[in-house]
């Protein structure tokens, strides 16, 4: 099974958005800065963003672990 582009890139965004939320909040409880905790969040969305989404289609070519739903066992 192959994923599409347009696929990947929704993932990228929603994981990105729970990633920078905890990333705001780590950096505030280390901190104990909003401000530099949000500047912290937002300068990382944008690259791990990159980062996430070539490492998702690195990963859509290999093969290992994948499994095909097309192989019919039977026959109706």
């Amino acid at each position: 099974m192959k994923e599409k582009y347009k696929r990947s890139l929704l993932k990228t965004f929603s994981w990105r958005i729970t990633g920078t939320i905890d990333t705001i909040i780590i950096s505030l409880l280390i901190t104990g800065d909003l401000s530099i905790a949000a500047t912290i969040g937002f300068i990382e969305i944008f690259t791990k963003m990159v980062l996430y989404y070539f490492h998702e289609r690195l990963w859509n070519r290999i093969n290992y672990g994948k499994e095909t739903t097309d192989n019919i066992e039977y026959h109706i």
